[in-house]
């Protein structure tokens, strides 16, 4: 009897791992851990530990040979976003493939985290998050089907759930990742902790690589909700602003919106009971194809992304109470106001001086027009730490690019 409820509690924690794993949490740690109670998964590609530990080793002799030899290494991982940020034109540097780093580490559907290598398939990891009824609270867009873990992180982008649920460096628990002298580190824990000074594993957030090559990554995971729906209402953009303002300060359960050519949508989720008490409230008319629109919005597919060979595709960070823009163009409104995508004629410091006035900042998210840097210039005391933090991390700007905003070292 005694057995039979140790193994009950065993079990109530499921532990994954890729397949070919020995009971290590990293091929560059020493520490084991148990194997009883781990659950086996298919991965794309099946390795030993020994293998993985290689792929360690070579990355960081590639590194030092950077060094040696005064290269630059150019982080690539599915390569579906290689068309975000600056564009670097110096063909002289060498790839570093993160899609040979690859597999779940560990997943604690129970503790709300999973552990992922660099490499691997974003689309893998959704699923195995959807067999347990879980999520990326962040949404994150892929861009396409070989987008991986590193790329995501890499970017930085979340998707139409942001506003509500916070972005994706909210949600990284730890990093172990390979800096400028091929050194192996690690930063974070498991759990969300209050740190004092830098949390160095949010700063691989948005930083294209720029401070290191990411190895492997712990974030934290949530429930998906029990149900959701989508209203749709016709109004002016001046109005529609209005009301995600007004929305924002009552307790619904709105995930995402968005406002397009004089129709509100938004997203309700939760609990089965709040949703339809929501939709009630609310009024509107509910849309058929709820998934299916968000994921038009998350992965640029609405009709509105199509793109206009003259134009680039502006995207505003502005605070949400900023009223409609004044800008010559189309709109689409996200994050109950916080993110406006915009085509335009409008000059480029006409569009970014806009966005600052209204207190926020503007970059040429894709298909840039021109060669001026892709986001605004940063503040001189936040350049300055910027440009301490890489020089820590990189001293030999190995993996100085010039794809993050301005004031890079290299």
């Amino acid at each position: 009897m005694a057995k039979s409820k140790a193994k009950k509690s065993d079990q109530s924690k499921l532990r994954h791992k890729s397949k070919g794993e020995l009971p290590h949490e990293s091929p560059c740690e020493s520490q084991h851990k148990s194997q009883d109670n781990r659950v086996a998964l298919q991965a794309t590609v099946v390795v030993t530990k020994d293998a993985l530990s290689e792929v360690v080793e070579q990355y960081q002799a590639q590194i030092r040979h950077a060094i040696e030899s005064k290269h630059k290494l150019k982080i690539v991982g599915g390569n579906t976003k290689s068309w975000y940020g600056n564009v670097y034109r110096q063909p002289e540097a060498e790839t570093m493939q993160t899609t040979l780093y690859q597999g779940v580490i560990e997943y604690e559907p129970s503790e709300l985290y999973i552990r992922v290598r660099a490499g691997t398939p974003l689309y893998e990891v959704k699923q195995i998050l959807e067999q347990h009824g879980q999520m990326f609270a962040f949404e994150p867009p892929s861009f396409g089907e070989n987008a991986t873990i590193g790329g995501m992180i890499a970017a930085g982008l979340s998707g139409p759930r942001r506003a509500y649920a916070a972005a994706i460096k909210d949600h990284v628990l730890g990093v172990t990742m390979l800096n400028g002298r091929a050194e192996l580190l690690r930063f974070g824990s498991k759990v969300i902790k209050n740190v004092a000074g830098y949390d160095v594993s949010r700063l691989m957030v948005g930083a294209f690589g720029s401070l290191g090559l990411l190895l492997d990554v712990t974030l934290k995971v949530v429930p998906k909700p029990q149900t959701e729906s989508s209203l749709v209402f016709a109004m002016s953009e001046v109005d529609a602003l209005q009301k995600l303002n007004q929305w924002a300060g009552l307790p619904l359960p709105i995930s995402a919106s968005c406002y397009h050519a004089g129709r509100l949508t938004v997203r309700l989720s939760g609990a089965a009971a709040a949703v339809r008490a929501a939709e009630r409230n609310l009024g509107g008319q509910v849309i058929l194809d709820n998934a299916a629109f968000w994921g038009s919005v998350r992965e640029q597919q609405h009709h509105f992304f199509v793109p206009d060979p003259d134009l680039c595709l502006w995207r505003l960070s502005l605070p949400s109470a900023a009223p409609a823009l004044a800008l010559r163009g189309k709109s689409l409104v996200e994050w109950s106001g916080a993110q406006r995508w915009l085509w335009s004629h409008e000059e480029l410091s006409t569009v970014r001086e806009t966005a600052r006035k209204l207190g926020g900042h503007a970059s040429m998210f894709r298909y840039a027009t021109s060669n001026d840097e892709v986001f605004a210039r940063l503040s001189p005391a936040i350049a300055k730490i910027e440009e301490g933090l890489r020089f820590a991390f990189d001293p030999h700007a190995v993996f100085q690019l010039k794809r993050t905003a301005s004031s890079q070292l290299g």
